[in-house]
C-alpha cells in the first residue's frame, strides 16, 4: 500500500553540519550496500581514528533496529544524493534527539523504542566525533 509519504523526491537539503552528513551517509551506505560495507568502514575510520568501531557499530545497530521494528518501508536516497528524502529527514531528527513523535512517524510503531535509543546513542557519538575533530564552530 502506497502512502503519501512514499516519495523518493529529495525534498530536504542535506544536514548543515558535517557530522550529521557523516551519519546520514553511513546509514545510507550500510542500508544500501550491507552492514559490512568497506566504504562505510573507511568513513568511520577517517572520522574517528582508532575509535571508529563505536561509530560503525552504532550506525549498524540503527540500521538493524529500523529494519526489524519499522512497520513500513523507509525510503533512503543513494549515498551521493544532494538532498534528503522525507524519511531521511525524520531519521536525522531522531538521531538529533527527536522523541516518540518522530519515531512513531518514521516507523509507524511508537511502542517499540529500540531504534530511538540507538539513534540517540549514534547522535551522541556523532557529536563526540565533531567535537574531537573541531568540526563545530
Amino acid at each position: 500500500m502506497a502512502h503519501s509519504h512514499d516519495s523518493t523526491a529529495l525534498d530536504l537539503p542535506l544536514p548543515a553540519r558535517r557530522h550529521q552528513t557523516l551519519g546520514l551517509v553511513l546509514v545510507r551506505r550500510l542500508a544500501g550496500h550491507g552492514l559490512h560495507d568497506a566504504r562505510a568502514t573507511m568513513l568511520a575510520l577517517d572520522a574517528s581514528g582508532t575509535e571508529f568501531r563505536r561509530l560503525l557499530v552504532l550506525a549498524r545497530a540503527l540500521v538493524v533496529d529500523l529494519a526489524r521494528t519499522s512497520r513500513r518501508k523507509i525510503l533512503l536516497a543513494p549515498c551521493c544524493a544532494a538532498g534528503m528524502t522525507r524519511d531521511e529527514g525524520l531519521l536525522m531528527a531522531m538521531v538529533g534527539g527527536g522523541g516518540l513523535d518522530v519515531h512513531g512517524v518514521l516507523t509507524e510503531d511508537a511502542a517499540c523504542t529500540d531504534a530511538m535509543a540507538t539513534a540517540h546513542a549514534l547522535g551522541e557519538e556523532l557529536d563526540r566525533v565533531a567535537t574531537r575533530n573541531a568540526w563545530r564552530r
